[in-house]
């Protein structure tokens, strides 16, 4: 994921305001809104900067606050529910002595909160209730603001200028507050309430309440993100009726998602977790395409790379999510050379965005193109979600696009013509590093000092090699013999000058990349595993690469460290120096089970599993510091990491597959097992719904004391099963 804009010192960078890891924040999502509230269900920025309730990227609501008698209630208790769809607070009053007659001692009010958002308006219910003997008067005020910040002045990025704030408009039941940007859009945050405060002016709101003995009052709040010229919200619903309209597309939003249960009820909580995250991560975009949003609060919008690693890991459970990030990936790509976006035709997508930063041309990130590894990854799914569909008629259509991606690779992405895919940004303020490590440090030699553009990054290289096999794949299914001969000679050559320019024995490994006058760079990172998943490693140098990536100075015991400890700018902290990333140790171990090496892919299964149950909902982040893993502690959390985000979250499906060993194709309506693999932690996992061709399969897998076996315990269509140990 990028950090890819706030500038320190000339360097991207995000900046650490507050510690999001700190933070126990209740995260919700639909479409392009997304809201971070904290345990009480406030929004305070002035104090944790990342909250907020953001639409199209601008924060529309930076302050929202309950108090009570001007106090803060207490805390009871604070939750989402498993689905990530509703959030439910309950409070309490403080002890309050208001005069010499007058006192509420505190549990005698109780406040029950419950929130969620719907076509760009967040929805909240209160319902407060009297337990006290005696009938209780008080007053319950609500402050807000808007400051419709962009997100990344919520990062960090200061700004020259800002648009104008209007007048805040005041009603008897409503408040609405404009703001006219740079980009001449207006924006209005409207907030309505159900019952008549009994007070308002510009930015808060009171209500004078009376309850008798065991009596209880409700109200609604709806705050609605409006911006001129977007499409219509329609007409506002109640709260009940949008609950239960959006509960319904929540249930709805399982597509084809097999059933996954195991032995292990922790685990279990983890995968429901990580269904919940995707389910929610996922935005209706050009015209209905399903699309998982990268993570919240930095990367609520489409990622090319993130979307398609994303979907590659969901692909055998989910395959609509593959589609779906296939066909909107098509439709976005490039067709031109644009400078300030870093685009060449055939190339695909890294990131959308939507605000005023983009808008007024301050960023180029409103359609921008500058990843070197999206592009063959792009063509590796379009493979892999043929294998595992037969849909050949959707990738027919597709056809087109993955050649004009090929051409990419060899006319634009092979800039000197080494026959190696290099980057080196064209706009002067995107990405320096245009492959997942994007940080401007993430790319040096042994010496630390960092590599000059053009680079060609050693994963770059494998996902060429795999992307050509695939398209020959798909073009023998389209009957192309000659193309698909042709790219199958390409691939070869290209694994024969990787392997005689890439490796180092002294590492031993994979270099990290080559600088511009293709000096190795000598570093010991994660992104040689990445060779190991494309299969472009020799099996004698993929058991060199495992032996390295399980040993102590990259694996922590939480999992496979970005770069090796020792090296230099090594830094457990670092982002991409140091630090331990879900999404990378599935492709590792993906990696390595592919060349056989399962139990070293379970102890990374495992490792994600221990470090999923020190967080809070079980969720995997973003990422995490890469510390050793000390006896009976947790691991280290970093503190500006997204949590949800899509690929950590999808990561478990993969690490999970690849133990398995499980092979799915479509049209033959095949499922293999090749030597299926269960760490100790989990007994039996058991499938169910899983769709092959037509047909759907319900399988167990059950760990034995030397092996590992597959029960099928229902069958609907022709399906064959197989098992390789």
């Amino acid at each position: 994921m990028a950090e890819d804009i706030i500038s320190v010192s000339g360097e991207h960078y995000v900046l650490a305001t507050a510690a999001l890891a700190a933070e126990q924040n209740r995260i919700v999502k639909h479409e392009d809104t997304f809201a971070v509230f904290d345990t009480h269900g406030d929004v305070r920025s002035r104090i944790y900067s990342t909250q907020g309730l953001f639409h199209n990227g601008t924060r529309y609501l930076s302050e929202y606050r309950l108090s009570f008698e001007g106090k803060r209630p207490l805390l009871l208790s604070s939750d989402i529910t498993r689905d990530n769809h509703l959030i439910t607070i309950d409070l309490t009053n403080p002890d309050l002595i208001m005069g010499a007659n007058r006192q509420i001692r505190r549990g005698s009010i109780h406040i029950f909160r419950s929130k969620f958002l719907w076509k760009g308006r967040c929805y909240e219910k209160y319902r407060i209730r009297n337990y006290d003997l005696d009938p209780l008067s008080f007053t319950i005020a609500i402050t807000m603001a808007s400051d419709f910040a962009d997100i990344f002045e919520v990062r960090g990025m200061t700004r020259a200028g800002r648009g104008e704030h209007g007048e805040i408009l005041v009603k008897e039941t409503l408040m609405d507050i404009p703001y006219l940007g740079l980009d001449k859009i207006l924006r209005r945050t409207r907030i309505e309430f159900s019952r008549k405060p009994d007070a308002i002016k510009p930015g808060r709101v009171e209500f004078s309440i009376g309850l008798g003995r065991y009596e209880e009052v409700e109200f609604e709040v709806m705050v609605s993100c409006r911006e001129e010229g977007e499409a219509a919200q329609g007409q506002a619903d109640s709260y009940v009726h949008a609950y239960r309209e959006s509960a319904r597309l929540f249930r709805r939003a399982r597509g084809r998602e097999s059933m996954i249960r195991t032995s292990n009820e922790e685990f279990n909580n983890l995968v429901e977790r990580a269904v919940s995250d995707l389910r929610m991560l996922l935005s209706e975009a050009d015209g209905g395409i399903l699309y998982p949003d990268a993570g919240i609060p930095w990367f609520s919008t489409p990622f090319g790379r993130d979307g398609l690693i994303t979907a590659w890991e969901t692909l055998w459970f989910n395959p609509d999510i593959s589609r779906g990030v296939l066909e909107y990936l098509a439709s976005n790509q490039a067709q031109e050379v644009v400078v300030e976006q870093d685009a060449a035709p055939g190339k695909i997508l890294h990131e959308v965005r939507k605000g005023e930063m983009t808008n007024t041309g301050e960023l180029p990130f409103s359609r921008y193109y500058g990843s070197a590894d999206a592009t063959p990854f792009f063509i590796m799914l379009a493979g892999d979600y043929l294998l595992r569909t037969g849909d050949t008629e959707f990738i027919e259509m597709l056809w087109p696009r993955i050649r004009e991606a090929l051409v990419w690779i060899d006319e634009y992405g092979d800039i000197d013509r080494d026959g190696f895919v290099e980057y080196e940004r064209m706009s002067a303020h995107g990405l320096q590093n245009q492959v997942w490590k994007d940080s401007f440090d993430s790319v040096f030699h042994s010496d630390g000092s960092l590599a000059e553009a053009p680079i060609a990054a050693c994963e770059v290289q494998a996902y060429v090699f795999a992307a050509r096999k695939q398209a020959a794949s798909i073009g023998k299914r389209l009957g192309l013999e000659k193309i698909a001969g042709d790219l199958l000679e390409q691939a070869e050559d290209l694994r024969k000058r990787f392997e005689l320019t890439f490796w180092d024995d002294r590492l031993p490994g994979y270099v990290l990349a080559l600088d511009r006058e293709k000096r190795p760079c000598r570093v010991r990172a994660s992104n040689m595993g990445h060779c190991l998943f494309a299969g472009i490693s020799s099996p004698d140098r993929a058991r060199i690469i495992t032996k390295a990536l399980m040993g102590d100075t990259f694996f922590s015991g939480w999992g496979v460290r970005t770069l090796a400890r020792g090296q230099p700018r090594y830094n457990p902290m670092a982002y991409h120096n140091g630090s331990i990333w879900p999404h990378d140790n599935a492709i590792i171990a993906e990696g390595m089970a592919r060349y056989g090496w399962k139990a070293e892919a379970g102890r990374i299964l495992e490792a994600m599993y221990h470090m999923s149950r020190f967080t809070e909902l079980s969720r995997l982040p973003e990422l995490f510091c890469g510390f050793e893993r000390r006896p009976d502690q947790g691991p280290t959390l970093y503190p500006v990491a997204c949590s949800p985000q899509a690929w950590a979250a999808a990561s478990i499906f993969s690490l999970l597959r690849s133990c398995l060993g499980l092979t799915i194709r479509g049209a033959s309506r095949e499922l293999h097992f090749s030597r299926p693999y269960l760490p100790e932690f989990l007994d039996a996992v058991h499938i169910r719904n899983l769709m092959v061709g037509d047909g759907t399969i319900d399988f167990s897998a059950i760990r034995h004391h030397n092996d590992v076996s597959i029960q099928v315990t229902e069958r609907k269509g022709e399906l064959s099963v197989s098992i390789n140990k």
